[in-house]
């Protein structure tokens, strides 16, 4: 059986389940854990800026009870939601986005994991993944307006 699969939706720039068949769609299990990785909010670290001042680290609870120390789940990205769109913020944007998917490498799901953040517009983030599998296959995944995303929380 396959897993619930997530699908990113361009246009609300948001990642839901869609119906298949009168049943939750399935598969698309990489890009799935991919969706997961970057756009969940991952703890924020002792050192980090929080962008609200809230006092609130985020992260998932179950990060607490991982069975290697430090494995956490998510990304920081969500640390960029009130900064302004420049080449430091861009820079940030892709080191937090490479270490959100530096598992896949770790885990043996991938040989490598390549990350492109650019300007696609003048308020627009968009990120460029490419994973290159150990069966030598290449998935590649486009977050075009990422920032839009991140912004929304």
């Amino acid at each position: 059986m396959a897993d619930i699969a997530l699908f990113w939706n361009e246009d609300a720039q948001v990642a839901d389940v869609t119906i298949s068949s009168g049943d939750l769609a399935g598969g698309s299990d990489l890009g799935t854990a991919v969706i997961i990785s970057l756009f969940t909010s991952r703890r924020a670290r002792k050192d980090d800026a929080l962008p609200d001042f809230s006092g609130d680290r985020k992260g998932w609870f179950g990060d607490n009870f991982a069975e290697i120390p430090d494995d956490e789940i998510g990304s920081r990205l969500w640390l960029l939601s009130r900064e302004k769109m420049t080449a430091e913020t861009i820079a940030r944007a892709q080191e937090y986005a490479v270490e959100a998917l530096q598992w896949l490498i770790d885990d043996k799901v991938a040989s490598r994991v390549d990350v492109v953040a650019s300007r696609g517009a003048i308020d627009r983030l968009d990120l460029d993944v490419k994973i290159y599998r150990l069966d030598g296959t290449v998935r590649e995944l486009r977050f075009a307006d990422a920032w839009e995303a991140l912004k929304n929380g």
